[in-house]
Parts: structure tokens; C-alpha cells; sequence
């Protein structure tokens, strides 16, 4: 399939069209600006039926949500969304970012793959806003991802209140393990937590869970078990099975931004891209938002306001870039 025309320059490429980046993309068309968002339609919270705590949007799903933030968008006249899988972002020389009639001599171009038979797309933009998203990876458990999404979460706040009362499990190898635990004992007390052999909760944490009714389950896990679509237990790598009904499982998490090649984009321990106050990245111009960015994945309604909290940031940048006032608020 062959490239469009680059279209003329704009101001924000916004690269994921979920909750963060609709938003950004809604507060930015807003102040008069050109803004393209390119979006895979690969929401990580695809498995999901239901979102909680989206103000006026409780219990809806994300993907009827995703539907809704981009009809708001595109009904602006300056909202150019793209169904495009981001392959390529590449800083303009200062000269060329002056030709494209950027003032500041920053710009970026940007390409992408077209998906579902959409054409590939290729922008000139003064700014570019990642609010990709992550990728996760479950525990190597051959039934979890037939539990995830509906017995199984990742999200405590967003389907804790769904789990109250029932035996539930935390399955887990990360460092955050017994926050974690401490969190979900506000919904139940009939929590296992499953470290599947990983060295993650320390003893003096352990003694602290089991004061609350907390047990730690060290030893490894062969599978989550079930009966039809309903989870019965996580069964251990010994053959018993511990009878639980749901619970939270915690991910690690990726930051897919090989898009950006090169560029020297500072990470954190956990891989997520590291922002300054302003939400920009350590690369000039290129901005961050959303699960992509500390703390990590976190309800939908924050990603979305944090959204719209960098978007004013980025606009605010780009009005002093073209007066030469510098970057700084005051």
C-alpha cells in the first residue's frame, strides 16, 4: 500500500488514542490546533467487560469509552485520527522545522503503518505526545488468560468493589506485591497471595499479612483451574488447589516505543518513560502521558485528566516557543 501526501504541518501528533491521549487530543483541538492522533487499536484493556469510576461512564466498556472520546474529537474540524500502527519518529533538523513553519525549530516527523485498509500516514509535527499505553505479561500460566478480564484484574481500584467478600488471590512476582495485598483488604479478607516462587514479600511483611488474616502461598503455581467460565483455584505445582474465585494478578509491564529508534528517552526501573513536571520526555519536544508513564497503568478517569493536565502543558509550550519566551510557567 502506498504512502498519503504528508499533509500540511500540525502541531501534536498523539501517538495511542486511548483515555490519555483522546483527552490530550480533545483539550489541544480545543486551542485552535492541528492534531493527528494515530492509534493501533491494541487497548491493553481489550479483555476487559467493564470500567469503574469514570465519572458519568461507570460500568462502561473501555472500548465504548475509546468510541465516544473519538467521536468527541473528530467532531472538531482540526482533528485529523489515523488507524495506524506508529513505525517511525524522527527529529527534524532546526532548518527544516523553521521551512515546516515551526518558530522554535523543533519538529518531528512522524510514520505509520495503516491498519484494518487504512492508508499509511506520514505527519510533520511540532510536538509529539506518546500516550501508548504498555503491553503486559501475565504470569506463564497456561489457563490465565481465559480468567483475565472477568474472574482475574490487574486493576484493584478499578474492579476491587466487584470482588468484596469472596476468597480471593493475588498473584504475583513483582516488589509491590504486599501493597498490593494491603489494598485488596479493604474488599476482603479471604486473600491468598501467590508469589509462585519469587522471593517478593519479605518475612516481616508476611507476619504483617497474617496479622490481618493475609496468608503468603510461596510455593509455585501449575495453573488457575475452573468449571466452564467460572475460576474455582489456582492450583500449586505440588497438585493441590487452593479454592479461590477471582482475585488480581499483577503484571510486568512494557513500554513498546521502539518507534522512537534511537533517541536517548530515559526509563525508570520498571521500563516506564521518565517525564519532567511539564510531562516532557528527556528528548526536546516529545512529551508522555498515561500508563506509559510512573506510576504505571492506573484508572482510566486519571489517565484521561492527566491528559488533559500535559495537553495544556504542551499547548502553553508551543504559545512561548513561538513568542521565544521560554519553556517555564509562571
Amino acid at each position: 500500500m502506498t504512502e498519503r501526501e504528508p499533509v500540511a504541518p500540525i502541531g501534536v501528533a498523539i501517538i495511542g488514542g486511548g483515555p490519555a491521549g483522546l483527552s490530550a487530543g480533545l483539550q489541544l483541538v480545543r486551542a485552535n490546533r492541528r492534531i493527528a492522533i494515530l492509534d493501533s487499536n491494541r487497548p491493553r484493556h481489550s479483555a476487559t467487560l467493564q470500567s469503574h469510576g469514570f465519572l458519568t461512564r461507570d460500568g462502561a466498556s473501555p472500548l465504548e469509552l475509546r468510541r465516544l472520546g473519538r467521536e468527541e474529537f473528530e467532531a472538531y474540524p482540526s482533528a485529523i485520527f489515523a488507524q495506524a500502527m506508529t513505525r517511525e519518529v524522527t527529529p527534524l533538523t532546526a532548518d527544516e522545522a523553521l521551512a515546516a513553519g515551526f518558530p522554535d525549530g523543533i519538529g518531528f516527523r512522524v510514520r505509520g503503518t495503516g491498519i484494518r485498509g487504512a492508508a499509511d500516514v506520514e505527519f510533520i509535527a511540532r510536538r509529539v505526545l506518546i500516550a501508548a499505553g504498555l503491553t503486559e505479561e501475565l504470569p506463564a500460566l497456561p489457563m490465565i488468560r481465559a480468567y483475565y478480564g472477568t474472574a482475574l484484574h490487574s486493576c484493584v481500584e478499578c474492579d476491587g468493589f466487584e470482588k468484596t467478600d469472596k476468597p480471593l488471590a493475588l498473584i504475583g512476582e513483582t516488589t509491590d506485591l504486599f501493597a498490593r495485598a494491603l489494598l485488596i483488604s479493604r474488599f476482603s479478607s479471604d486473600l491468598v497471595v501467590f508469589t509462585n516462587g519469587a522471593e517478593t514479600i519479605r518475612a516481616e511483611q508476611e507476619a504483617q499479612l497474617a496479622a490481618i488474616g493475609i496468608r503468603v502461598e510461596r510455593r509455585a503455581i501449575d495453573d488457575i483451574v475452573g468449571e466452564k467460565a467460572e475460576m474455582t483455584g489456582v492450583r500449586l505445582a505440588d497438585g493441590e488447589v487452593v479454592p479461590r474465585v477471582g482475585g488480581f494478578v499483577r503484571p510486568r509491564w512494557h513500554a513498546p516505543v521502539e518507534f522512537m529508534g534511537d533517541l536517548p528517552i530515559e526509563r525508570d526501573d520498571w521500563g516506564l518513560i521518565v517525564t519532567d513536571a511539564r510531562g516532557e520526555t528527556t528528548v526536546r519536544g516529545v512529551s508522555a502521558v498515561g500508563d506509559i508513564v510512573p506510576p504505571g497503568p492506573q484508572q482510566l478517569i486519571i489517565a484521561a485528566g492527566n491528559g488533559a493536565r500535559v495537553a495544556a502543558k504542551l499547548n502553553m509550550d508551543m504559545i512561548r516557543g513561538a513568542l521565544g519566551v521560554g519553556q517555564i510557567d509562571e
